[in-house]
């Protein structure tokens, strides 16, 4: 009774659902408890169920066809943006997909098969080939009953493709050029020829690059041949660019990056788990070093216990400008704004910051040494001043260290062919750690002993 009470009270929300956006029915539907969102979906007509589950998660996506029957289900995957359905299409299982095909129209069928060939990190991957095309030999007014029949969605209709009688891209013109000009005049009159596009087999990033630097609501993806295959549209942009932020944060924090953007609360412990432990267990095996470099100055810390005490602020001095210093490095990597030819300009320009952030942190490290432990017991022959000379030395020596590391390290990844932003927060606090107990106990020894 409770259910079916529950139900009732979803059922009259429909009315009020119906009247917004597509964006916020599928927020809204996200959150329904699974058993009801079947009859839901229902009450609504079938060319906006497939524009609601195309917003839905993939698993969730992936629940709907499970709990409904292959030709049903057809009708919502028909009506879904051609870009969606090759990404749904793609994440079933093959007998899933051997199931749903026979209920598919011959367009839908082939346009999925098509798109779902493209490795998922390219600009094929990724396209829709929902978009209009003319010939530049039409007149404005036979363009516009052409796109009327080929009948893209309202979010792809503002750039309508010219191509020639071999589906080679001439350029485009926009639905506003069409609308303005005489419906006599030919296309090739207003045909903008000076075009951005990206060829199917190019990386997605270069897709998202281009749109986001030309400013584009669409661009066209071209096979080798120069021929129009498909569009990626802004939006899909937005994804890639979220989707590469997240991967790069992912590998930046030492995690090992998923296939999709997934949300928090929805991704499992042990999900959660597989993507941390990798790093973490080999930097925690990585910083046994650490600890046989503290044993093996025993005696040192013994007989001057002060220095074990201004340990810890060394390390994480040198860990916070290590980290900072290859943040803004496999940032400026990211958008371009450096190179690895750049490399050396890069690592001067950071040690000049370095050596001004060491005058800075070494003053304050003096002075918290000296307020600090003007109390602590030395040995007769050294000074506390003496002595906070000595740690603060050692810890402007490591801010230097540690930003050329950090500095250094992405660039050196980059230039052996990987990601830069697998220098990893957690790996650089490693190195670094490392570097600066050597620094650490050196000066010391030198100093003190």
């Amino acid at each position: 009774m409770k259910e079916k009470r529950e139900l009732e009270m979803l059922l009259s929300y429909i009315p009020q659902l119906q009247k917004l956006p597509v964006v916020e029915v599928s927020e809204f539907l996200s959150q329904v408890d699974e058993i009801f969102l079947l009859s839901i979906l229902d009450k609504f007509p079938l060319h906006l169920q497939g524009l609601i589950v195309a917003d839905f998660s993939i698993n969730k996506q992936i629940f709907i066809y499970e709990n409904s029957s292959a030709k049903r289900f057809s009708q919502i995957f028909e009506n879904m943006p051609s870009d969606n359905r090759a990404d749904l299409y793609q994440a079933l299982e093959k007998d899933q997909q051997a199931s749903l095909l026979p209920y598919l129209t011959k367009k839908i069928r082939e346009d999925v098969i098509q798109l779902s060939s493209y490795p998922p990190e390219t600009a094929g991957g990724i396209m829709s080939t929902d978009f209009a095309t003319v010939i530049k030999s039409m007149t404005c007014a036979q363009a516009i009953d052409k796109v009327r029949v080929d009948a893209p969605s309202k979010r792809t209709i503002y750039y309508i493709y010219v191509v020639n009688e071999d589906l080679v891209l001439q350029g485009f013109v926009t639905l506003k050029d069409l609308i303005i000009a005489e419906p006599s005049t030919t296309v090739e009159d207003i045909l903008h020829t000076e075009f951005s596009y990206v060829y199917v087999d190019e990386d997605r990033e270069v897709v998202a690059q281009k749109i986001e630097k030309y400013d584009l609501v669409a661009i066209p993806i071209l096979n080798r041949d120069n021929q129009l295959i498909g569009i990626v549209t802004h939006d899909e942009a937005i994804e890639i660019i979220r989707a590469e932020h997240t991967e790069d944060l992912e590998k930046f924090m030492g995690m090992i990056p998923g296939k999709d953007v997934a949300d928090y609360s929805q991704t499992s412990v042990w999900t959660h788990f597989k993507k941390r432990v990798v790093w973490t267990s080999s930097l925690a095996i990585v910083g046994l070093i650490s600890g046989i470099i503290v044993h093996s100055y025993e005696e040192a810390l013994s007989t001057l216990i002060i220095l074990a005490l201004y340990m810890p602020m060394v390390a994480d001095t040198g860990g916070n400008a290590g980290s900072q210093a290859a943040t803004v490095v496999v940032r400026a990597l990211a958008l371009g704004q450096i190179t690895v030819k750049n490399w050396f300009t890069v690592i001067i320009k950071e040690a000049r910051i370095s050596i001004l952030l060491a005058f800075v942190l070494g003053l304050i490290a003096f002075g918290k040494i000296l307020f600090l432990s003007w109390e602590t017991d030395v040995p007769e022959q050294f000074s506390l001043l003496y002595i906070a000379v000595g740690i603060s030395m050692a810890l402007s020596i490591q801010v230097v260290s540690a930003t050329v590391i950090g500095a250094s390290l992405p660039i050196l990844i980059k230039r052996m062919g990987g990601d830069p932003a697998v220098a990893a927060s957690p790996a650089i606090t490693t190195i670094v750690d490392i570097t600066g107990l050597l620094i650490y106990f050196g000066i010391a020894t030198i100093m003190f002993f």
